[in-house]
């Protein structure tokens, strides 16, 4: 049976709604971190890191100095690492459920994050996340583990991926 579930799919599908969205019907203390797009005008320019103890940071942002870049975004590894990081470390040491969202091309910028990411796939603790789409090492050798259940989020399929998820939680 598997311990972890991950959410994938295309950009803009609500893999962050599905994961607020199963948050918030747990029974279970969660902790860790999901991200938000930052909007100008009804464009994204950039992602905030969010904890559900209120912190909040800055991913990546369009016009961002920085020496690590993904396409148009700088990406910001201080907030990653002392939000993001330091929440999922919380959550491992205080909570039931770790939630990370997400494993992406941005996060994988950080060994701290990546070490995180592997801690919390090792230990006891149940992890519910979004891993990216790509084809990278790092994320394949996620998916193909066998306590890691994946599950692609399409517009028209969450209720249907929720009562999954539910029914994995809901077994011993």
């Amino acid at each position: 049976m598997p311990l972890h579930i991950l959410l994938t799919g295309k950009p803009r599908t609500g893999k962050t709604t599905l994961i607020k969205k199963i948050v918030k019907d747990l029974k279970h203390s969660c902790g860790g971190f999901y991200t938000e797009e930052i909007t100008e005008d009804e464009k994204r320019v950039g992602f905030k890191i969010k904890t559900f103890e209120g912190r909040e940071g800055i991913l990546a942002l369009h016009g961002l100095r920085s020496r690590l870049r993904l396409g148009k975004y700088g990406i910001n590894i201080k907030d990653l690492e002392e939000i993001g990081v330091k929440a999922i470390e919380e959550a491992l040491e205080n909570n039931e459920i770790v939630i990370i969202d997400e494993i992406g091309k941005m996060e994988l910028f950080s060994e701290k994050f990546k070490d995180i990411v592997l801690k919390t796939l090792d230990s006891e603790k149940r992890l519910i996340g979004v891993i990216h789409l790509a084809d990278l090492g790092f994320l394949n050798s996620i998916r193909v583990r066998r306590d890691v259940a994946i599950f692609e989020v399409e517009i028209g399929n969450h209720e249907k991926i929720l009562e999954k998820i539910n029914s994995l939680i809901s077994s011993p």
